[in-house]
């Protein structure tokens, strides 16, 4: 028998759901107790008995395939967005092309995190957006855009909008791609997901009432489709961005501005903290490249990624 093939478009601890090439839905879950499987996944299936009423809902408008079925194999992926700290890795997405980061004038943004989650952009050759919402708040978004000034100097896409008021300056940048969107909690990306995406919160309420078996169950990341060529994959918050799969020569390439000084220092294991003949620290001193950048380069390093 040839096995389903279908897309992870949701994630409910180790509860998924799968859309079938027709459209339908189909709850699945991992063989084994290990989950490897991310939201953008594309999966081999293979039925199992009906779930148990526990794991079913008759609230989603999507056709149900019927059902349950197991996960039998990851198809090969063309990226894979995560981050991790020692011994422990946390999947965000798959397949995707663009990450977008959102970031908002009120609260105040990690400029750390925001750096952490470019280089694992980078390190992946994803397309990246930085979104600056909340910009009806005239005064923050003044001090915001400060912020996020070296970013642009250095040819970050930065868009400026107020999600309460108008999400659609986004649209264009949305298509033809399968984006991520990330940030911290309080940003404000639930209002833009709702803002693009009416029905989202009805869908995110469909799904859960399908893969909820429990009330500690987490959302990993949901998929909704703009249309036929453009996805955007929703994650929860996040307060940290842990690197430590990237070795330091790749995150120093995940600060691109930093590419004309490589090779220039005196010493070839030059860390760029104190060692003398420091390309890279001379050139921040002369106001070539951001102070503020190479500071989060070094807080990254000291950390050991993580």
């Amino acid at each position: 028998m040839i096995p389903l093939q279908g897309q992870i478009i949701a994630a409910f601890g180790r509860h998924y759901l799968a859309e079938l090439a027709n459209g339908s839905l189909l709850e699945c879950v991992p063989r084994g107790k290990k989950s490897e499987v991310a939201c953008g996944d594309f999966v081999e299936l293979g039925r199992t008995a009906d779930p148990p009423a526990s794991f079913r809902t008759d609230t989603s408008t999507a056709p149900r395939a019927g059902g349950q079925a197991v996960i039998e194999a990851i198809l090969p992926r063309k990226t894979l967005l995560y981050r991790s700290v020692a011994h422990r890795e946390k999947l965000i997405a798959a397949n995707v092309t663009q990450l977008i980061v959102v970031v908002a004038a009120e609260p105040s943004f990690n400029d750390e995190l925001l750096a952490r989650c470019l280089v694992a952009a980078y390190s992946q050759q994803l397309e990246t957006l930085i979104v600056l919402n909340k910009c009806d708040l005239a005064a923050q978004a003044a001090t915001a855009r400060a912020q996020l000034a070296p970013y642009r100097a250095i040819g970050y896409r930065v868009l400026e909008l107020s999600a309460k008021k108008n999400a659609t300056p986004l649209l264009p940048y949305l298509q033809g791609h399968t984006s991520v969107l990330v940030g911290q909690s309080g940003m404000g990306k639930s209002t833009l997901i709702n803002s693009l995406l009416p029905d989202a919160h009805a869908a995110t309420r469909e799904i859960s009432s399908a893969l909820d078996s429990g009330k500690h169950t987490t959302t990993h990341a949901r998929l909704y489709h703009l249309n036929a060529d453009s996805h955007l994959i929703d994650c929860p918050g996040v307060q940290a961005f842990g690197l430590h799969h990237l070795t330091l020569g790749d995150i120093e390439e995940g600060f691109a501005e930093f590419a004309a000084y490589r090779g220039q220092c005196r010493f070839n294991n030059c860390r760029h903290l104190h060692e003398p003949g420091c390309a890279l620290r001379k050139a921040a001193a002369e106001g070539k490249i951001s102070m503020r950048r190479l500071e989060l380069f070094q807080q990254i390093s000291r950390s050991g990624a993580v």
